[in-house]
Formats: C-alpha cells, structure tokens, sequence
C-alpha cells in the first residue's frame, strides 16, 4: 500500500490554460515528480509510459537496488510536501561498515554527526508519486503506450497501444523525455544531424540478492548503515529494508577466472560465497536460488548533447545515466526537476525554448561531472575502503576539516550534504585529492599529523592548491 497523501497546501487548483498539455515521456521516479512539478504550477499534464502501471502488480513479482536519498533528492521532495511522508518510510545511514574475508568490522561516517544517506525503496517511491499526480486536476496518467515513432518537425507522437497494438498518432506542445537510459525519446534526437552520444560499459554486472530478516523482523547486521564487502576487483554491498531484511546487491566481473561466468552452477556459487563474504552467507538461506533467478543487470554511462531540440527536453537518466557508485542517480535526476522549476521562475513558463537552453547550459557540466564522480567512487569502494592506509588518510582529511572548516569541506559532503553544483564540487575534491597526494608519504599514524614540519607541509601544499 503506497503512503497517505494529499495535496500541499497554495498549488494550483485547475491547470492553465494553452494549447494542450504538456507530455511526459516515462513514469518513473524522475517523469512522476517532473509531471507533479509541471502540474504544480498549474499545467495540463498527460505522463505516458510503455510498462503498465507498477501500482497493479505485487511488490513481490520484483526486487530493486533501495536508493540511497541524500540532501539533493530530499530538497526535490520537499518542493512538491511529500519529504516528511518519505521520512516516514526512509532509514537513515550514518555510516559504511566495511567487512573483510573474515568477518572483521570497520567503519568509516558519511559526515559529520548527524548526517546520514537514507535508504528508500524504490518501488515504494514511485507508487507515492504516482497516487500523488492521479489526485492532482488535470493529469492524465496513461500506461501501457509504446512510443514507435517521434516526428520531430511535426511535433507528433506515433505510439502503439501495448494491449490492443493499435497504433496511432497525436501532437504534442512539449514533450519531456524522462524515461530513462535507453530512452525512445533521445533515440529520436540521436537521429539528428550534429548529435553527440555515447554509451560506456563497465565489464561489470550487478546481481540483486536477498540478506534475511532476523527474529521478528529484527536486522541481523547493523541497521543504519550502508556494508561494503571490499574485495578488489569487485564488491557486495547491502542497504536496510523496514522488515528487517537488506537488499545486497554483488558487483561482479561478466568474464574472467573470478566473474558471473566462472560460477556456473549452485556449488560454485555457494563456495564462491563461502570463501569471500562467510559473515553473509548464513543471512543468505536462499542464495544459490536467487543467484540464479534473478537476472544480471549491466552498467552504463550514457553521455549525450544537446538535451533539446524544438519542443523536446531530455532529463534524468535519458540525459546522463549514470553508475551507481555514488548513490546520486536518482538525486541527480530529481535535482533537475528543481533545476528546471527554479528556471521556469526565471524565464517564464510561456518561454520554453529559453528554459530548455538554459537547462541544457547549466546542467551538461554537472551531469558529466557526477559520471566521471561515480567512477571514481567505484574504484574507491572495491579497492580502497577495506586499506588501512585509505582509513588512514579519511582520518587525516577529517582532522584537516577541522582545523581549516572554512577551507576544506570533504569530496563526499560537498556531493552528497549540499546543493553546491557537481561540477564545482569535483573540481574542489581533485585539487584536495592533489594535497593528499603529497601529504600522505609524511604521515604514519594519527599522531603524525600534529609534527611541526608535517603542518609546514600541509600549509604549503594548501597554498600551492589555492585551498
């Protein structure tokens, strides 16, 4: 059952008039609270989406990686008053509890005291946003609609009605298209003469699987916070669910001596699992079932320009997919629900071809600025949270905060605790990536970073830095 909810108090109570609705391509997360931002201010909005409606099937016919909400989705939320009904249904994670091979424990906090990520269930999410847009006037939610076709210069949708197949055309006055990395939409404009895109793999796959509630519902590991099983050339992690349990999700070469292709059978697997996560596996009962039932999904950065054409907009993943290294994917995407909220007030809600010009200016950078953070953030939860030398170096950049809070504020609290644009806080996390660089080799423990001539160092390298 989706959350209660209701119309926040002062939004419009009829949509604006024009020359017909708006159009929404996709009804996922990012297409649901653009139509709500749109409908908002009063638009008529129509949301399509080829899949049926998710609020018709059981949550049980399906299981997906839970998202990790951070300031930048939760300030999304609260534009539309539905944060502290989230809130309700959210578990916040103050920290990353890393596991090595033989069950050892250490942790390492998102922030400062107070802060945390919070895991929400996707599927639970988009319900929200959905029973949220069918009680706004002037929505229409159609599912079940195939886009076949875009006819740019006409501004016409050719769709197939999935249950009929009946195909059939439609105008559009705008169209957003939100519906996701292999977006129909952006298939179009990738059709155009001058249209830049590409699509990068990682040679990694994920696998989603199931850690068991405890007794009564109670969680069998520490439950506000995000675990890491580090090991190299890949990595389990696992995020708390309300009953108890944790999706796991494993991060695994496709090919190779240690990959998905090298455990072909339920033996294989079960002694694979035995021998790198053994604090698990007894939380796993139906691991070797799962393992093989549920599907291995891949990973792909999707870089394109531009994000607009005449009467079309491309937003969330079918503008910049990314990995989910960082836990930012769906914060980016909300993010340009607010983006673009907060340039309609600007420009006009008349004025669209300046709104999208000026969404595509400000967005593209950060956009391409939060794949290339991603990556980076793969690399350092597979091969560098479980280094004691990393744990090290976290404790020293967290005593150098405190001496210069004004100075240096870390890569992941200017990502994931502020609104301060990606591009810029990528910029900053490099430049303090090259102080440590240098400053690391002086230092052997905690107490190092408190001699005169490693202080020397520190003052020396933050000015060369322009920290």
């Amino acid at each position: 059952m989706a959350l209660p909810i209701s119309l926040p108090p002062g939004a419009p109570a009829a949509p604006a008039s024009g020359a017909g609705p708006l159009t929404v391509a996709g009804a996922g997360l990012v297409g649901s609270l653009l139509a709500l931002y749109l409908a908002r201010r009063g638009h008529a909005v129509q949301l399509l989406d080829r899949r049926p409606d998710l609020r018709l099937r059981q949550r049980s016919e399906g299981r997906s990686i839970n998202l990790a909400l951070s300031d930048r989705g939760w300030r999304a939320l609260e534009g539309v008053g539905i944060a502290d009904d989230i809130r309700q249904v959210s578990i916040p994670l103050y920290r990353r509890v890393m596991h090595d091979r033989q069950g050892q424990l250490t942790g390492q906090p998102y922030g400062a005291a107070g802060q945390a990520i919070y895991s929400v269930n996707r599927d639970q999410l988009n319900r929200t946003l959905l029973d949220l847009l069918e009680a706004r006037p002037g929505v229409q939610l159609r599912f079940g609609q195939q886009l076949q076709r875009l006819d740019l210069a006409g501004r016409t949708l050719h769709l197939r009605d999935v249950a009929t197949g009946r195909d059939y055309a439609e105008p559009y006055t705008e169209l957003f298209g939100a519906d996701g990395a292999f977006s129909a939409v952006r298939g179009a404009l990738q059709r155009t003469d001058r249209y830049n895109y590409s699509q990068d793999y990682l040679e990694y796959g994920y696998k989603e699987l199931t850690i068991e509630a405890g007794p009564d519902g109670t969680w069998a590991l520490e439950k506000n916070a995000l675990h890491i099983w580090p090991r190299g050339q890949y990595l389990m992690i696992a995020l708390p669910n309300l009953d108890g349990s944790f999706n796991a999700t494993l991060f695994f070469p496709y090919e190779g001596p240690t990959s998905f292709a090298a455990l072909p059978d339920a033996a294989a697997v079960t002694a694979f699992f035995a021998a790198e996560f053994a604090d698990a596996v007894p939380l796993m009962p139906r691991l070797a079932e799962e393992f093989f039932a549920n599907p291995t999904g891949s990973l792909v950065t999707v870089r394109c320009f531009p994000w607009h054409t005449e009467g079309v907009l491309l937003l969330g993943d079918a503008a910049h997919a990314i990995v989910p290294f960082y836990g930012q994917g769906m914060n980016v995407g909300f993010e340009d629900c607010t983006v673009l909220d907060g340039l309609l007030d600007a420009h006009g809600d008349d004025n669209w071809p300046a709104v999208a010009a000026a969404f595509e200016q400000q967005r593209k950078p950060n956009a391409d600025a939060m794949a290339d953070l991603a990556l980076y953030n793969f690399v350092e939860m597979r091969d560098r949270v479980g280094d004691p030398r990393f744990l090290l170096q976290k404790r020293i950049e967290n005593k150098i905060a405190a001496l210069h809070p004004t100075r240096w504020v870390p890569l992941y609290t200017r990502v994931t605790f502020s609104h301060l644009p990606y591009a810029e806080a990528w910029a900053a996390g490099q430049r303090q990536d090259a102080v440590m660089a240098q400053l690391m080799p002086h230092i052997q423990d905690e107490a190092d970073f408190d001699r005169p001539a490693v202080q020397a160092r520190l003052a020396e390298e933050l000015a060369a830095a322009g920290i």
